[in-house]
């Protein structure tokens, strides 16, 4: 599993304080608008919308919190231009439908680079250093080998293998 940032948990630790305040107060309010009355069960997120995990954009799938890897559509990854380390919500629906949602986009720098092709892998090489792209992303852009292009990477890429393609220049 990919080392998780402080800062990542930090956001998710957040999150999860926020929801559960919110998830209180409506509470307090239905019960301020109806009564304490006991026929009035609570309803689960997953009874509305089947099982919802949270979990790490990886480059290519969602590491969830239960440490399960999630397949990321690659159409949905590159038409977001989701980077590594954002923070995904997925939703398992009843009918095992999974629908992902970005919630906690990391901060991101723009960078220019160079597409190559090795190895049947997609790579932008900046200033050296390889980040891998979708093919997704290229055959949208319709890049090419050798054209320059955009890419958005982690603000601290130290550990970044990934990148979102923005543009073919």
């Amino acid at each position: 599993m990919p080392e998780v940032p402080d800062k990542q948990i930090k956001r998710l630790r957040s999150l999860i304080r926020e929801a559960e305040t919110n998830l209180a107060a409506a509470s307090e309010l239905l019960v301020s608008l109806v009564g304490d009355d006991e026929k009035i069960a609570p309803v689960s997120r997953e009874e509305t919308l089947g099982k919802v995990i949270e979990g790490v954009f990886d480059g290519q799938n969602m590491v969830g919190s239960d440490s399960k890897t999630y397949p990321v559509p690659a159409n949905y990854a590159s038409k977001s231009k989701l980077v590594q380390g954002d923070i995904l919500k997925l939703t398992i629906a009843e009918d095992g439908a999974f629908l992902y949602k970005q919630i906690g986009p990391i901060p991101r720098k723009q960078v220019v680079g160079t597409l190559n092709l090795e190895g049947g892998h997609y790579f932008v090489n900046v200033n050296g250093k390889n980040y891998r792209v979708l093919l997704a992303s290229v055959t949208y852009f319709k890049a090419k080998p050798g054209d320059q292009v955009s890419v958005n990477v982690p603000e601290d890429d130290s550990n970044a293998e990934w990148a979102a393609l923005e543009a073919a220049l």
